[in-house]
């Protein structure tokens, strides 16, 4: 386990702003033109797609059942209480569950806790309990499945702020989480900063071929932007900041 301490809180208020406004899949793209090809959580849905998440990932990890040791690793202060009663404002937690659909691997006490706490979101590669319950509270929470079992059934939770894999992702606590209508996807937190950067500039250029194409232009030269149409895509730019300074 990661001491507290030790786990990376880059976000700042500005980049929470900005990443609050970048579509998933920009930052997805731009984490690919890095290298980095896999950081999109495949198949979990959102209970608020209308929602955006920023936080930091702190991660609970559950293994599958072994009855000869489950009341070691299921009672008492067990690692999925012990993670919920560590959140701190900002963080999100994100829960690899194998991606085990027929067994719960959080309810809505526990999500209303994490809630109050500060917590920005929850993600699970598993299903939720009490979903309805935890729609009402109307924070991000994305999740592969809904069932009615609690998690014993399937899962023991086994530890906390280490590295896990959900859904297919890799993620570090201290990674940053970003979630939207489409999904969630895990940036690393040492390149947060010209992630954002790059994807803003990505955005505004896209922005700018939209624009042209539904005044019925081809999307030829504007998405990708061309060397061509770079000085219109300028100018519309400086056209742009002159009207907001009006």
């Amino acid at each position: 386990m990661t001491d507290r301490a030790d786990i990376p809180h880059v976000l700042t208020d500005e980049l929470v702003a900005a990443l609050s406004g970048i579509a998933t899949a920009t930052l997805t793209y731009q984490l690919q033109q890095r290298g980095i090809r896999t950081t999109f959580l495949a198949g979990l849905k959102p209970l608020q797609p209308h929602k955006r998440m920023v936080g930091r990932a702190r991660t609970l990890r559950y293994v599958a059942v072994r009855e000869d040791v489950q009341p070691k690793y299921q009672g008492g202060l067990n690692a999925q209480k012990r993670i919920v009663e560590s959140i701190e404002p900002g963080d999100v937690l994100v829960i690899e569950a194998r991606g085990v659909a027929d067994a719960a691997t959080i309810g809505d006490i526990f999500a209303t806790r994490l809630f109050r706490l500060g917590g920005k979101g929850v993600v699970t590669d598993g299903a939720l309990r009490d979903t309805p319950a935890i729609a009402d509270i109307g924070e991000p929470v994305y999740h592969l499945a809904s069932h009615g079992a609690v998690l014993g059934r399937m899962h023991m939770p086994f530890s906390t702020d280490e590295p896990i894999t959900c859904a297919g992702v890799f993620v570090v606590p201290g990674d940053v989480v970003v979630g939207d209508g489409e999904g969630v996807v895990v940036i690393p937190a040492a390149l947060v900063e010209e992630v954002v950067r790059d994807a803003l500039a990505q955005e505004e250029r896209e922005a700018f071929a939209l624009e042209r194409v539904q005044a019925g232009e081809s999307s030829i030269g504007l998405f990708p932007l061309s060397k061509e149409r770079m000085g219109d895509f300028e100018a519309w730019k400086a056209a742009k900041g002159s009207a907001g300074k009006g």
